[in-house]
This record gives structure tokens, sequence and C-alpha cells, in this order.
């Protein structure tokens, strides 16, 4: 079975330009969506309204720096203080090129941090790679479900 790719993104128009972006890359992962942070760490705890879901970890988490209730660097600090979590991959997918974002981002253990292009074609090309790369060819941790393309 495959893990899903957990996307933590609260605006509209960025989480349709991500999902088009990811079924243009023909990954089969099924992608959750949470639209803030306190929803991410819900799904990521399985609490809420995701204590019923399946137990294991998302293959990559790609989560937007400013988010409602609880940002994106609140979740990657809950995420790598978490035992179980902290081998998750996580890509921060922000618009912020601000250095202090980068620099938090990179010592809390984020695995890549990268700024959403403005350009329509430019983004899906982005996610499409980002797609492909963690969960095509990324070596996961062990334990984890690895991707096989159909031939």
């Amino acid at each position: 079975m495959l893990k899903p790719i957990l996307l933590v993104e609260d605006n509209p128009h960025d989480l349709e330009l991500t999902l088009i972006a990811l079924e243009k890359s023909q990954l089969a992962n099924e992608v959750i969506i949470a639209r803030d942070g306190a929803e991410a760490l819900d799904y990521l705890f399985c609490r809420g309204d995701h204590a019923a879901r399946q137990v294991g970890n998302p293959t990559v988490v790609l989560l937007d720096l400013k988010l409602p209730k609880i940002d994106g660097l609140e979740v990657l600090k809950e995420i790598r203080g978490t035992a179980h979590l902290k081998s998750v991959p996580v890509v921060m997918l922000t618009s912020s090129k601000e250095e202090q974002d980068l620099l938090r981002s990179y010592e809390l253990g984020v695995n890549a941090y990268v700024v959403k292009p403005v350009d329509f074609e430019e983004f899906v090309r982005a996610i499409a790679d980002l797609g492909i790369f963690w969960a095509v060819l990324n070596e996961p941790p062990p334990g984890s479900h690895r991707y096989v393309k159909p031939q």
C-alpha cells in the first residue's frame, strides 16, 4: 500500500494548483489535505477528525509556512520533536523568500525549502518534480512503502 502525501495549504488557489501538479505527475499516492497547522497535527497524531484513520506516516509532508491556527514552523517543530514522526520528509512549500524563514526551517530540520514560483507552468513543474522525487526517487526510511510506477 502506498503511503499518502500530506499537503498542508490554506490558500485555495495554491491548493488547487498543487493538486493539479501532483495529478500531472501521475503519482498513485493519495493526497491528504490539511488547511491549517492544527489539522495537520491532528492528522499526524491520529486525533480529532483523524482519530480513526489508518495508522502510518505520510511519505512526505508538503508544508506551507504561513498557516492559520498553528504556523508551519511550529508544525515542523512538533514533527521533528516526536520519535515516530522525526524521519518523515518535510518540504516547506512557501511564497516566503525571507532569510529568517529559510534559516529557521533548516534549523528545525526541514528536508527542503521550495519557494512557490509565480508562473503557472513553473509552479506545476516544481510541484510535479517534488512529488516524483519524494514519492518515487527518494529512498524512504525503513518500514516505508515505495512507489513502483506501473509498466
